[in-house]
Order: structure tokens, then C-alpha cells, then sequence
């Protein structure tokens, strides 16, 4: 099957039902995101949003259907290369940041170079400098998550997720934890790295934010109902 050299990503019919679940989570999803998308995903609680992001985070696997990842059927790759993939391909950003409290900023932000094989080492320091200064956060590298407000830990969390130059960013309710005026400071930071060519997609259920991206789309019962575009 074709696909547009452009497309990052075609999920094509899939359907998703948890092991134990009576009913299918997602139902027959038909999307495509190009490289360099801003994508918002809309729903209520229970909508099936959240596990649309982990079939497109490699997390789940679909039930029936098909996910192009840069072209690749992912149903064939083995768990070893879904990681692989994974590492160098995607970077996530999560509602409650997930950094480890032991490792200073530095050390956090590195630890996804530790696997993946294509960086080397020695070059590690240039790309982890590189994503702090792309989020602000420069000069942050020897305190510890504890040193830092709310919105400073999910600037280095969005540092982590970018610092093996991923193909696409997946951020779940990025600003879940934090006030209205640190929310308006992290989505500047995903809007500029939009600007710079980043493909976005985020799930949000605040209308106000979702419309900073390009494309919104709304899911409920498990089904896509909108593909807005501006």
C-alpha cells in the first residue's frame, strides 16, 4: 500500500479492546498525520483518547487494523524493534512529568540517550544542552526535579522527550498539573517547537488550548467524529 512521502503516520481501520473488555476502545480510527502536524485530540473521560495515544506511542498494540509509522507496518516488528523505534522515533511528555527525583535535570534529560545506539556517547552532552536550550531551561542541568516549580520540571520533561530528536511528540494532558498561567508558558514552548518543524499531537480537554493547534479532532465512544482543520 502507498503512502504520501509526507505522512508520518496512517492508522488504517483499527479497532482496540483491552484484554478483559467486553467492547472495542477504539472503533474502526481511520487518521493520518504529516510531518510537521499539530494535532489535538478532544474527548471527555472514557472517550478512548488516551489509547489512541498509546497506539500511536507503540504502548498498545491495535486488536484488528493497521499503524504506519514513517511507512513501517508496525504489526510485523518484533517487541525488540518497537523499542528501537520507540526511543528514536517518538518522545512523550506526560501529565505528571515522570522525572526521577534521584538524577539531576542533566541526568534526566539524558537517560533516553542510554538506548538508543545510533548517538554516541561523547555527543551526548551537545544534545542534551541543545534540548534544554530549546525549552528555556539552559543552566538548569546540576539541580534536582525538587529544586524546580511545577511548569520548570515539565520544561525538562519536554527537554527528555526531544533530546534523541524523535520524529513525533506525544503529549498527554501536558498541562494537567499546572496553573492557567504556567499551562499559556508550556503551550508557547510546544507552539515554537511546532514552528520549528516538530510534529505535535496532544490530548487536552481544554477547548482554549486545543485550538493553538493546526488540526483538532474529537473522539467519543471510541470513534472519530470530527477532522477540523483550520
Amino acid at each position: 500500500m502507498s503512502h504520501s512521502m509526507n505522512s508520518l503516520i496512517n492508522l488504517e481501520n483499527v479497532v482496540f479492546r483491552y484484554p478483559q473488555a467486553k467492547t472495542d476502545t477504539l472503533i474502526d480510527i481511520k487518521l493520518s498525520i504529516k510531518q510537521g502536524d499539530y494535532l489535538a485530540i478532544l474527548g471527555t473521560s472514557g472517550s478512548g483518547k488516551s489509547t489512541l495515544l498509546s497506539i500511536l506511542g507503540l504502548i498498545n498494540k491495535p486488536t484488528k487494523g493497521e499503524y504506519y509509522l514513517l511507512g513501517t507496518a508496525t504489526s510485523a516488528l518484533t517487541n525488540k524493534s518497537i523499542s528501537l523505534l520507540k526511543n528514536r522515533e517518538i518522545g512523550f511528555i506526560f501529565q505528571n512529568f515522570n522525572l526521577l527525583s534521584h538524577l539531576k535535570v542533566y541526568e534526566n534529560v539524558a537517560l533516553p540517550l542510554s538506548y538508543n545506539t545510533e548517538i554516541q556517547r561523547k555527543n551526548y552532552k551537545d544534545h542534551v544542552q541543545q534540548s534544554l536550550s530549546l525549552v528555556g531551561m539552559e543552566g538548569f542541568s546540576n539541580r534536582y526535579p525538587d529544586q524546580l516549580s511545577g511548569g520548570q520540571q515539565q520544561r525538562i520533561a519536554i527537554a527528555r522527550a526531544l533530546v534523541c530528536s524523535p520524529s513525533l511528540i506525544l503529549a498527554d494532558e501536558p498541562t494537567g498539573n499546572l496553573d492557567s498561567k504556567t499551562s499559556d508558558q508550556i503551550f508557547d514552548v510546544l507552539d515554537n517547537l511546532n514552528s520549528l518543524g516538530k510534529t505535535i499531537c496532544l490530548i487536552t480537554h481544554d477547548e482554549s488550548y486545543s485550538k493553538r493547534a493546526k488540526r483538532r479532532i474529537h473522539i467519543s465512544d471510541g470513534k472519530l467524529r470530527t477532522d477540523a482543520l483550520d
